[in-house]
This record gives C-alpha cells, structure tokens and sequence, in this order.
C-alpha cells in the first residue's frame, strides 16, 4: 500500500460517496418492500396462481440476461450519474402507476408484468452504473472501502428489510407498501442530484462504434484477460451451484424440517447478516491472507456453510441452518467484495460499463440455469441430495483460481489509470 493511500481519510468524511451511498441504501431498502409486496398484491387481490407468480418472478429476472451486455455499453458513452438519476426517477413512475392503478380499480396482473420487467431495465443501468461511477467519485485506493460499505448496506438490507416490508404490507396494505417504495426511489434520486464533483465523459472524444463493436471489446476484455477470466469463471460456478441448493432450500425448511414461517424468516434474517460481517471484514482478509487466498476462502466457506444446511436434517435444525447460511453469505460477500474492487482497477474508465456487465451478464445468466437444474434434481434425487449437490459443486469454483496467475496474486494490481 502507498503513503498516500494510508493517508487518505475514511470515506465516511466524503460528502460525495456519503450521497452515492444513502441513495444506494434507500434503492435497496426501498427495494426489499416491492419484492414482497406486487407478489403478495397479486395473490391476494388478483387470484394469481402459482405459475402467474412465478411467472412475475422470472419476468424480474430477465432484463439482466437481455439488456446486461448493451447497458454496459450505454454506460461508457454516457455519464454514469445522470444515468442512475434516470433510473430511480423512472422505477418511481412505474411503480407509482400501481398504487394508482389500484385506487382506480383498473390494476392487473398485465401491468404487474409490465412494471416488473420494465423496472428490472432501470435496475440494470442502475447497478451497472453505481458500480462504474464509483471509480470515478473516490480514489482507486479507496474502491475497497468504498464497495464494502456499498455491499453492508445491501446485506442490511437483505436482514432488515423483509420484516419491515411484512410490517409495511400489514399496517398499510400492499398497494400503499409499494407508493412507499415508489417515493423511495425519488429520494434516492435526489441525493445523487446532489452530488457535486464534476464527472468526466467516459468515452471521452474516441469515435462512436456500433453496439456490437463495443459489446465484443466489452467480451474480449473480459475472457481474455489473466485476473478477470478466472475471476468470472469462478464467480459463475460458484452462482450455479448456489442456485442448485437456493431452489430447494425452503422446500427442504417447510418439508423436511417442518419449520413454520416465523422461524424460517428468523433463520433467513441470522444467516442474511454473515453479509454485514462479510462487508466490514473484506478489506482486512484481502491484506492479511492476499486476494488469491482470500478467493479461495471464501469458496471454501461458501461450500462449507451450505454443507451443514442438510446435517440439521438429523440434528439441531436451528443452529446448523442459521450457522450454515451465516458462512456460506459471509464468504460470498467477502468474494464479491474482493472480486469487483479487483474488475474496477484493471478496467479503464471507458471500459467500466461494458467490464461491469460482461461479468454481471454471464454470473446471473447461469442462475435460472441453476434453478431449473435444482428442480429437476430434487424430483430425481431427493431435497437432500440435491442441497449436498450443491454444496460439493461450489469447491469447483476455488478451480479456477488455483490453475490462475489469480492463485498467487497478494496485493491488489495498481489501478490502470495510475500505470
């Protein structure tokens, strides 16, 4: 580490990242509300079925697998602040039609659809674009810092926010639940408004290319590149293995646990906040053990946490559960804490959209392959085969590391805009 870096104070006393982050705490607070509330207003006032709901969940999902790669490169032509500023205000517009919908009598389950899917837009140019803006509103010493409060929020979210959009959707109703969430994004919108240092134009006076010109150097970047290939490779295996043992771990809690819904949602919420510890402990593993070691960690306690989930079969159901998922979510927060901070510094200014998406765009595109495999092979071989599955599947991630130039790397590489 420089003499500078050491010198540079916490970014808690950055008036500029403290806007970036309140307004990226109050998206993914706000968030956490419309992810319980349009299902539940859709169950309860719209007699949807199973499928239809699933459906709605699914219609979330795709925006990331269809637009991923193109938002990068919106994102390296255009400045990344007023990208994200559009986002919120939008996400606000679509979500305030339903309550409006709802208070007109005139809400379906077509709109729910639409919103959903359109939203899911915004939040990809939003996360494609907080994640690129931010090496350009802190220094690159400070990217480490800067993501981990940036992820602790989103774990907090994660832990926190469920009970409070249950007891929103209670008090208020799910219609009103969401007008709150709409509002969320508004506010959010308004501190990034605020922020006042000047940001440079990505692509700067380089000669507009077509999409697909930019989306393949976006690509090329990416898989060919020594850190960031392993990297990413390693990132989508351990997503699809996860996603293998996610799909059958509340089957497994209701069925073979026979765990009611008030201690299901308390183990959800003890195992979410491995991620708040995660984030607060990511910058002081990457320099005690080297980022490497530290990949090859956290898949280790990744596979390790989800291996004790299908032990509480036989003993202690509680404990092994909260124990397993406070482990396996401290290890992946750590990983993509590490894992971005690495994408932002070896990825040039102009490049961070389409670096940020290519790798985002192949670790969620294996998702929903992840599920259906988790699916099928909980029919064929059972919940708990399925859940061991899973768990042994995400060692496989630590491969691509260790047959990497990644398995020896100690200090994170200089950023490229300092060479």
């Amino acid at each position: 580490m420089t003499t500078a870096a050491v010198a540079r104070p916490d970014l808690i006393r950055h008036p500029d990242f403290l806007k970036l982050w309140v307004a990226e705490s109050i998206s993914v607070f706000g968030s956490q509300i419309s992810q319980l509330a349009i299902p539940l207003l859709a169950i309860v006032l719209l007699d949807a079925s199973a499928f239809e709901v699933g459906s709605l969940t699914a219609v979330g999902f795709l925006p990331f697998l269809l637009v991923g790669l193109p938002a990068g490169v919106w994102v390296d032509r255009l400045r990344r602040r007023p990208i994200m500023i559009a986002a919120d205000v939008g996400r606000a517009v679509l979500l305030g039609s339903i309550p409006a919908a709802w208070l007109l009598g005139s809400v379906s389950l077509a709109q729910l659809y639409a919103v959903t899917f359109v939203a899911g837009i915004l939040t990809v140019l939003f996360d494609v674009g907080y994640q690129s803006y931010l090496p350009s509103l802190v220094h690159r010493d400070q990217l480490m810092e800067g993501n981990g409060k940036l992820e602790m929020s989103r774990a907090s979210a994660q832990v926190a926010g469920p009970g409070l959009a249950g007891a929103l959707v209670q008090l208020a109703g799910a219609p009103l639940a969401i007008a709150v969430d709409a509002f969320s994004f508004l506010v959010s919108g308004l501190f990034l408004v605020a922020i006042r240092r000047p940001e440079p134009l990505p692509g700067g006076d380089r000669p507009r290319t077509s999409m697909l010109v930019d989306i393949r150097e976006g690509l090329r970047f990416v898989l060919g590149h020594p850190l960031l290939r392993p990297i990413t490779a390693a990132t989508a295996i351990a997503n699809l293995f996860s996603a293998i043992a996610s799909s059958v771990m509340l089957i497994f809690a209701v069925r073979e646990l026979r765990l009611d819904p008030v201690l299901i949602g308390l183990i959800m919420a003890m195992g979410s906040s491995g991620g708040i510890v995660g984030a607060l402990i990511a910058t002081r593993v990457q320099r005690r053990v080297g980022v490497g070691t530290t990949f090859i960690l956290c898949e280790a306690g990744f596979a390790a946490g989800y291996l004790l989930v299908p032990v509480s079969a036989v003993a202690a159901p509680i404990v092994f559960t909260s124990v397993g998922l406070f482990l396996a979510t401290m290890g992946s927060t750590v990983f993509s804490i590490v894992g971005l901070t690495l994408r932002q510094r070896l990825a040039t200014t102009r490049m961070q959209g389409r670096t940020n998406a290519t790798v985002r765009t192949i670790n969620w595109g294996v998702l929903p392959i992840g599920f259906f495999l988790g699916g099928v092979l909980g029919t064929l071989i059972g919940i708990v085969p399925t859940l061991i599955v899973g768990a042994l599947g995400l060692l496989l991630a630590a491969l691509p590391v260790l047959f990497s130039p990644l398995r020896s790397l100690r200090e994170m590489p200089p950023s490229v805009e300092d060479v």
